[in-house]
């Protein structure tokens, strides 16, 4: 394909209440529009974003030229993509029906309820999005989505003496305020303040090597950090991957399984990509063996495979990105699994941490751990964090349990955020690093 183009264009809308101590620091609402056009010149792209969302020819043949002025010898050719269909996101509680101060008043009662004693400041936020997207490309292709997006957090901090320790809580996902209560709000919000209260008693591990248990928060960043983007093509084209040229390869144990999958209706979720393709499950490790790469249409010309991954942050260019990426239900029940531990560390949720795909290492920060012996959490840990290398774990993963949990959130990469959700099961990795976070 010579010459080729594109446009997406997005209209919408945005809310964010910011409450710290009780006190209102932030609200804003404010509307939102562009268009961002691609054009295709042999090797090269061209490529204009614009506040406008109407009469886009001028902007189309400026893309064409810019591209012909960088015009390559050397050929760029798009896969061929199964084509996306419209669809439309319905709220079931739609929160254009509700006030802004019908929503303050909302996060004032979420951020009351994670002031339990010892708590001494606290912090919430809420976030909503209604985006219209319209897809249309030079192929034909003419699609159009509408779907609104809730996000929330809170955040609590206790102290003692010069010790200070923090819990938090978010929840994100597509839909209207529904999203909010698929758990209770409160309720997640007395448990973060909780936590931060308990910290102040728990002890700092030793560092060592030990049979590990991971949560599914911390699982679920596991397989995201340092699978998912080790199995996305522009890395893998980039020389950034340790899964490069392992293709069919086994490079975890039998129990391992992970997919990626932008038609389930969680936080990741988008009906068509950024590029007009279908969504569909794209299953990356199947029994251990690397089975897929996740793909855009330029990267799938050189590495085969099928393009359904390309997303964008607002008006930004396409590139790989993942949606819901997570490791389905083994058949082990988390009791089975922490009899088969014994003794160990149990890691429990994910407070950042960092990977390097090129190398295959990796090291997350646990939000809390416990000493487990014979089965049974003993002592409860903070600054911990885990640390190894991708490919070792993989394959000592020893049980996946039958308690898959999803965690929404949103994933950085080129200097885009968009949102993702990541899930696991418990899983059971038979020798692991852990040791202390800062």
């Amino acid at each position: 394909m010579s010459e080729f183009y594109d446009i997406r264009a997005i209209r919408g809308s945005r809310t964010r209440i910011v409450l710290d101590n009780g006190k209102l620091e932030e609200i804003s609402q404010a509307p939102f529009q562009g268009a961002a056009i691609r054009a295709l010149n042999g090797g090269a792209w061209g490529f204009v974003t614009t506040d406008d969302v109407d009469d886009l020819q001028d902007k189309i043949d400026l893309a064409k030229r810019i591209a012909h002025r960088l015009h390559r010898k050397e050929k760029l050719v798009l896969a061929e993509a199964p084509a996306g269909k419209s669809a439309d996101v319905k709220p079931q509680k739609d929160p254009r029906n509700i006030s802004l101060e019908e929503k303050v008043a909302m996060l004032k009662e979420i951020e009351e309820a994670a002031k339990v004693p010892g708590v001494t400041s606290t912090q919430a936020v809420y976030a909503e999005s209604i985006a219209t997207t319209t897809y249309r490309n030079s192929e034909g292709l003419d699609l159009i989505t509408e779907m609104p997006r809730i996000t929330f957090y809170i955040s609590a901090v206790a102290k003692r003496g010069n010790l200070f320790q923090t819990g938090g809580e978010g929840r994100s996902g597509v839909g209207g305020l529904e999203v909010l209560e698929r758990e209770n709000p409160a309720d997640l919000a007395r448990t973060v303040g909780k936590t931060a209260v308990e910290l102040l008693d728990a002890k700092t591990p030793k560092g060592g090597t030990f049979q590990v248990v991971l949560d599914p928060e911390l699982a679920g960043v596991f397989v995201h950090e340092a699978v998912g983007h080790a199995c996305e093509g522009d890395i893998v084209l980039e020389g950034g991957s340790i899964l490069e040229g392992k293709m069919g390869q086994k490079i975890g144990s039998d129990l391992v399984t992970v997919k990626d999958d932008p038609s389930l209706m969680k936080n990741g979720y988008y009906p068509f990509d950024d590029e007009g393709s279908q969504a569909q499950e794209t299953i990356l490790v199947k029994n251990g063996v690397l089975n897929a790469y996740l793909l855009s249409r330029e990267t799938a010309s050189m590495l085969g495979g099928v393009p359904r991954n390309a997303r964008s942050m607002g008006l930004d260019r396409p590139i790989v990105r993942m949606s819901n990426t997570y490791i389905p239900n083994g058949d082990f029940k988390s009791e089975e699994i922490f009899e088969e531990l014994r003794d160990g560390i149990y890691l429990m949720g994910s407070r950042g941490g960092q990977v390097n795909t090129a190398e295959g290492v990796f090291q997350f920060n646990a939000k809390k751990g416990y000493i487990v012996e014979n089965g049974e959490k003993i002592r409860l840990l903070r600054d911990v964090s885990l640390s190894g290398k991708i490919l070792e774990i993989l394959h000592d993963i020893k049980a996946v349990g039958d308690d898959l949990r999803f965690n929404s959130g949103r994933c950085g990469k080129g200097g885009q955020l968009v949102p993702v959700s990541d899930g696991s099961p418990h899983l059971l990795i038979g020798k692991a690093t852990v040791g202390g976070a800062g």
